[in-house]
């Protein structure tokens, strides 16, 4: 059974090609955003959609390989095992009587 990883249900492949995206996208746009936003020479208007367009590519393709690298070795975690009961009468390191856990704190 494989896990399932922490965007809504998606496995490893279909997250790393959607964060990818994403990822992708936002690079573009904050690096080649300004074409759309203001009358650049064209000279600047193509360094900055090639830039965007190179950056953004080169993260995207990072991230994927990054989601995968991790998916592939994220192995199932045990869950924790409850605290050991008490034993009557023990006594711990100040003397006073041993508990099973932690009283709850409650925020008011």
């Amino acid at each position: 059974m494989r896990r399932r990883d922490l965007a809504g249900g998606l496995r490893g492949p279909g997250y790393a090609l959607l964060s990818a995206c994403f990822l992708g996208t936002v690079v573009f746009g904050a690096i080649a955003g300004p074409v759309a936003v203001w009358r650049l020479p064209a000279g600047a208007e193509r360094f900055l959609l090639v830039a965007g367009a190179s950056v953004g590519s080169v993260l995207a393709v990072l991230r994927v390989v990054h989601v995968l690298w991790r998916y592939a070795g994220a192995r199932p975690r045990r869950p924790l095992s409850p605290p050991p009961p008490a034993r009557p009468g023990a006594r711990g390191l100040l003397g006073m009587p041993e508990r099973a856990s932690c009283p709850r704190l409650e925020w008011r």
